[in-house]
């Protein structure tokens, strides 16, 4: 497959055709070398890395943007796509190949790419394929970006996470999945449209696994400051807890739903992912779920896990881990989801990599 380069500015006898377009300044200064050159690169040119790419894209979160895929006429035809919005578009240099070269110098490498789950495989048999994929994959992203760190999106996240940090050689705090932010999106705008309030008054978290053994941490959710379960319990206002579990249910059901629907889920996780980008690469040190290193946090123990707590952000990776209070039961619950992924884990041939 052809790289799209950009043509040469060179006409007639040598001359430099862009600049023949504007007269120079004398003595003016030269490009301050304080200006950063941020580059992304996504992994996989499937309906989630092209809806994450769009995304990064028109938020204007990059100067360079670098597309990878196996299939090189998909690959090819998505790159010119969004290359023939560049009227529409922040100035971004868009371009993708095959070879893992062009993702060199990339401060942030987003790996979308992933076998999907076919009717009737066990999620098991899934990780296994995908750890086979990974291993062409993150070696590559690890030799020609060094610095840059690892936003892992495909599924199951939490385990090919660690498969990535067990990779890469990186220091956890470079290697990132995606985790619950999305399903905390999810329970954010299901808590609110309960509530007939605005989503971005509600502050709500699901952690733990990606997946059905989430945990929603009911004890710290806030609507504009009030805690709620605990100002439902100062005024007596009776509540079902089976009401609360059917909530999370719903958030753990709704990508099914989505995917029932219209064959698979792109939109919500490129707006999410691309909120992940920005608070690594501008250092807004915001506080999101994500899937980090968890051995040792909240009694977590017997290897190492990645699932998803709330962690702060910012340039150079995982910053720290919100010291959130977790009831006894939220406490056993996260440690439940922790040993789902662990037994996972141990099946598959992952320890020697």
């Amino acid at each position: 497959m052809k790289k799209a380069e950009s043509s040469s500015t060179l006409g007639p006898g040598g001359l430099d055709i862009s600049k023949a377009f504007f007269k120079p300044i004398l003595n003016s200064a030269p490009p301050s070398p304080t200006k950063r050159h941020t580059k992304i690169s996504v992994i996989g040119a499937g309906n989630v890395g092209m809806a994450i790419a769009q995304t990064i894209l028109t938020q204007d979160l990059a100067d360079e943007l670098a597309l990878v895929d196996a299939q090189p006429d998909k690959l090819r035809g998505e790159m010119l796509d969004l290359q023939h919005a560049a009227a529409f578009l922040p100035r971004t240099k868009i371009h993708a190949s095959l070879d893992y070269s062009i993702t060199a110098g990339s401060d942030l490498c987003i790996v979308t790419a992933g076998a999907r789950q076919i009717p009737g495989e066990s999620r098991l048999n899934l990780i296994q394929r995908n750890l086979v994929l990974f291993k062409n994959i993150i070696p590559p992203l690890a030799k020609y970006s060094p610095d840059s760190i690892l936003l892992i999106v495909s599924n199951p996240v939490d385990a090919l996470t660690y498969v990535a940090w067990k990779l890469s050689g990186f220091h956890p705090n470079r290697v990132i999945g995606s985790g619950t932010n999305l399903d905390s999106s999810r329970f954010r705008f299901l808590l609110a449209d309960h509530l007939d309030v605005n989503a971005q008054d509600v502050q709500a978290y699901i952690v733990g696994e990606h997946g059905d053994s989430s945990v929603a941490l009911w004890s710290s959710i806030t609507v504009g400051g009030v805690p709620v379960l605990s100002y439902l319990d100062r005024q007596k206002i009776a509540y079902e807890k089976e009401t609360l579990e059917n909530i999370r249910k719903e958030v753990v059901e709704s990508a099914y739903e989505v995917i029932d629907l219209k064959g698979y889920t792109s939109w919500a996780i490129g707006y999410s992912v691309a909120n992940l980008a920005r608070s690594l690469l501008r250092d807004q040190r915001r506080i999101h779920p994500v899937s980090v290193l968890a051995t040792g946090l909240y009694g977590i123990d017997g290897g190492h896990v990645f699932l998803s707590l709330p962690a702060q952000l910012g340039r150079t990776g995982v910053m720290g881990v919100a010291n959130v209070e977790l009831t006894d039961y939220e406490a056993r619950q996260l440690r439940n989801s922790a040993t789902t992924i662990l037994e996972a884990q141990s099946q598959l041939d992952i320890e020697d990599l």
